[in-house]
C-alpha cells in the first residue's frame, strides 16, 4: 500500500474520530483529536493567532475562535447544551500534501435539544445541513485538527415558483 493511500486513511480515520466524539458528547476524546502548540514545537507559554500551529473553528453563524481555549471551550458549551446529536458524512474529499490534509464534506445533521415538560425523552429532533473543511496536520501521534470551518447550506427558496404561478 503506498503511503499517499494511507495517509488519507489516516486522516479519514481522524476525520471519523472527530464526529464521533461529538455525537458521544466526548470531551476528553475531542481535546486530544485537537492539535496543541506542542505538537509543533511551538511556546505553549506564549503564542500569537499568526503563529505556526494555533488552532482556530467557525461554528455555523459563531465568529472566528482562535486557540485551544476558545475553540474547546466552544465544544463544552455544545455538548453541555445537546441532548442528541447526529452526523451523517456525505461528500467527504479528501487530500494530503505532505504533512497536511484537507477534507471537505457534508454535515447532514440531526439533533435534539432538551426534552420538554411533558417527560419526553428529548426534545424535537432538527435536521441541517452544514459544508465543513477540516484541515489536520501530521504530529508524531498521529493526524490531529488544525482548523474546523463549517457553514449552513442556505435552504432552496419557493419564491420563484411562487413569483411564477402569480396572477
Amino acid at each position: 500500500m503506498s503511503q499517499a493511500h494511507t495517509d488519507v486513511e489516516q486522516v479519514e480515520q481522524a476525520n471519523t474520530a472527530f464526529y464521533e466524539a461529538l455525537e458521544q458528547g466526548d470531551f476528553e476524546t475531542l481535546s486530544t483529536l485537537w492539535l496543541t502548540p506542542a505538537d509543533l514545537g511551538v511556546d505553549e507559554e506564549y503564542h500569537d493567532p499568526a503563529d505556526t500551529g494555533v488552532i482556530s473553528c467557525v461554528h455555523p453563524g459563531w465568529p472566528v475562535l482562535t486557540g485551544r481555549g476558545e475553540v474547546l471551550r466552544s465544544y463544552a458549551l455544545i455538548m453541555a447544551n445537546t441532548d442528541y446529536i447526529q452526523f451523517f458524512l456525505t461528500d467527504v474529499h479528501v487530500s494530503v500534501t505532505g504533512d497536511t490534509a484537507l477534507v471537505t464534506c457534508t454535515e447532514n445533521i440531526l439533533s435534539g435539544g432538551p426534552a420538554p415538560d411533558d417527560g419526553a425523552e428529548l426534545g424535537p429532533l432538527v435536521g441541517q445541513l452544514v459544508v465543513a473543511t477540516n484541515v489536520f496536520r501530521r504530529t508524531a501521534e498521529g493526524w490531529k485538527l488544525w482548523s474546523h470551518h463549517a457553514s449552513p447550506v442556505l435552504a432552496e427558496s419557493n419564491d420563484d415558483d411562487e413569483e411564477d404561478s402569480a396572477p
